[in-house]
């Protein structure tokens, strides 16, 4: 089995409609602009509540991904 090297950035996403459709817009856009995504953890779920009715969802992450070979 080879080895590995990971790196752990944090990113948040958002969204209107749920926890899931928030997590799943984190990993998205995280995918778009990075390579080797391999995992996420849930760290923070926060949300925004106006007259009385959640209007937002926020969920921070942390993913992690394969770091590149050295050149």
């Amino acid at each position: 089995m080879d080895d590995h090297v990971y790196r752990v950035i944090e990113i948040v996403g958002s969204s209107q409609r749920s926890i899931e459709d928030a997590i799943t817009a984190g990993v998205d856009r995280a995918n778009a602009t990075i390579r080797n995504l391999r995992w996420f953890e849930v760290v923070r779920t926060t949300g925004q509540i106006e007259d009385g009715k959640i209007k937002h969802y926020q969920v921070t992450l942390k993913v992690g991904f394969t770091m590149e070979g050295a050149h």
